[in-house]
């Protein structure tokens, strides 16, 4: 017969010595190499546990020990447990007694008339591996958490059918103005303008046909205040507490869609300067230019003395225009700067 090569440390609580030599020869008919620590009562248990010096993979109850027996037994020993499975050991068949145990955070419920190598050996691993599958998905969570709510961006969490918030950061909280409590009993559409809710809704339904693609969209937000911001949502499915969620991230790009718009506001001028260059400064120089070679061939002086009154007046015309561009230019460098120091 293979042997478990695994070593195992294990703590019996076991008054009944018959009984505990049976459970030592089962473990070591199955382990290779395990370590045994008896305790015979209630009290020499807790002292073991409460120590913290042994760290155990195990520990096997028997439910009628000489100082404490029954539900309040298992409630302590639990409870002194921290994370080391408990497998009930007893020889009373109750099994409304078990299913209670069971609920109380006891690993496994077996009888000690039914007991074998091999039930005691699978419980054993079994109750292991399943602690240790706990206790990755417990890390996970806490590592979600952390990150969730340590994070710099306003992040929460929604459920998939009624958009309730279910969980929102403090990066969230600090930014739209309300408290936990509010938005708990709010739900996405209560923080969005009537006008907006449409489009949001024909986002919701789009991006769960295609849960490959975690952007939403650009939408318009309102803080407490009653102030309109503008946010791009990145989104994704979770299982949250055994709903069906969503976990978002709000990023505020209201001041980036302004400056954007600034921008576009000023290429627009600068885009009337230049069509006012190359048009509307053409026409009196042009006629300035015709004018000067007229000028020249004329002999009567009435004529030039009129031709030149022409002139002048192209010439007011083109000095008109060129203070209007000056005029715009210097409005819009203003701007330029003023954007570019805030």
């Amino acid at each position: 017969m293979t042997t478990d090569k695994k070593e195992f440390n294990i703590l019996i609580i076991e008054d009944n010595p018959g009984d505990f030599v049976l459970v030592e020869d089962f473990l070591v008919e199955q382990i290779e190499v395990v370590t045994l620590m008896q305790a015979i009562d209630f009290k020499e248990a807790q002292e073991i546990l409460s120590a913290g010096i042994f760290k155990f993979d195990v520990i096997l109850l028997d439910l009628s020990l000489p100082d404490k027996s029954g539900l309040p037994l298992i409630r302590e020993i639990v409870e002194l447990s921290l994370n080391t499975p408990v497998i009930v050991l007893t020889g009373y068949a109750d099994s409304a007694f078990g299913v209670k145990s069971l609920s109380l955070g006891i690993a496994d419920y077996i009888l000690k008339e039914e007991l074998t190598a091999s039930s005691l050996y699978k419980s054993i691993v079994y109750s292991s591996e399943r602690k240790k599958a706990i206790s990755a998905i417990e890390e996970s969570e806490k590592k979600y958490s952390e990150l969730f709510h340590l994070s710099p961006l306003p992040m929460f969490v929604f459920e998939l059918e009624t958009l309730i918030f279910l969980d929102v950061n403090e990066a969230f909280i600090r930014h739209y103005g309300y408290t936990r409590e509010m938005l708990l009993m709010m739900n996405l559409k209560e923080i969005r303008s009537q006008e907006e809710i449409p489009a949001f809704e024909m986002a919701l339904l789009k991006f769960n046909k295609d849960p490959i693609n975690n952007s939403l969209g650009i939408f318009k937000h309102l803080k407490k205040n009653g102030e309109v911001i503008s946010v791009e949502i990145q989104s994704n499915f979770i299982n949250y507490k055994g709903i069906n969620a969503r976990v978002s991230i709000a990023t505020d790009i209201t001041e980036r869609l302004n400056y954007i718009k600034e921008i576009e506001e000023q290429n627009r001028k600068l885009s009337e300067i230049s069509w006012i260059q190359s048009h509307i400064v053409r026409a009196p120089l042009a006629r300035i230019m015709g004018l000067v070679n007229i000028i020249k061939d004329l002999k009567d002086e009435d004529e030039k003395r009129r031709m030149f009154e022409y002139l002048l007046l192209s010439a007011d015309e083109l000095d008109k225009v060129i203070r209007e561009i000056t005029d715009k230019t210097i409005v819009a460098e203003d701007e330029i700067s003023f954007t570019n120091v805030s």
